[in-house]
């Protein structure tokens, strides 16, 4: 899809989303912006482990695995406005990862209760392998004191979409039943600062102003 430059209609840019997220593509897509959807296929595994190995914080290790997928899409879609974007949860010094079965949501659910974990999401913006922006948004969930039992009927009611997203839940829905208090962008929290992103489409006439 090609969204036309303000003030010249002959000149248009494609925008692609270097992500797999469904959240994130009906995010931009609400927002009015058209999007092609091509997952960057990365090792984010490895590249957790070595940035681990580098003592790198959360905040770092989002950014370079936003910047990687990006590149990757971007090398493959010369001429391309190319948007890469990850997410990390950490609490207490520990990395959580999306969830691959019941048993690991339900650990990590348990790790989480009655804790302050903080979420950050990363977004970069690429065209022909060179960064144009980038930029990073926090957020400080709680969740709060909930008993075994509960979280048993919570994945029992939610079922697959439990491994759907990291630390087990989609504050969208029914997660929000998790937590005593929020604090941050909500966009941030589902994966995409979308308004500083949004700026920048707009301070480059890539959507109007």
């Amino acid at each position: 899809m090609t969204v036309a430059l303000l003030g010249d209609g002959a000149r248009t840019t494609r925008i692609v989303l270097a992500s797999a997220s469904a959240i994130r593509a009906t995010l931009l897509r609400h927002a009015g912006i058209p999007v092609d959807i091509v997952p960057a296929r990365v090792d984010e595994a490895a590249l957790k482990q070595s940035m681990r190995a580098e003592r790198a914080d959360a905040a770092d290790c989002a950014a370079a695995l936003a910047a990687l997928k990006a590149q990757r899409v971007s090398d493959q879609h010369p001429g391309a406005l190319v948007i890469g974007a990850d997410q990390m949860l950490e609490c207490d010094g520990v990395w959580f990862d999306k969830p691959v079965d019941r048993a690991q949501a339900s650990a990590s659910l348990r790790a989480l209760r009655g804790k302050t974990h903080e979420l950050v999401a990363a977004v970069t913006v690429l065209r022909d392998g060179a960064s144009l922006w980038r930029y990073v948004g926090r957020a400080r969930l709680t969740m709060r004191p909930f008993t075994d039992g509960f979280i048993d009927a919570y994945l029992d009611a939610l079922g697959e979409a439990a491994l759907q997203s990291v630390g087990a839940y989609q504050l969208e829905g029914l997660g929000v039943q998790l937590f005593s208090h929020v604090d941050g962008d909500h966009f941030t929290i589902l994966g995409l600062p979308l308004m500083p992103l949004l700026d920048f489409l707009r301070q480059h006439r890539i959507v109007p102003a």
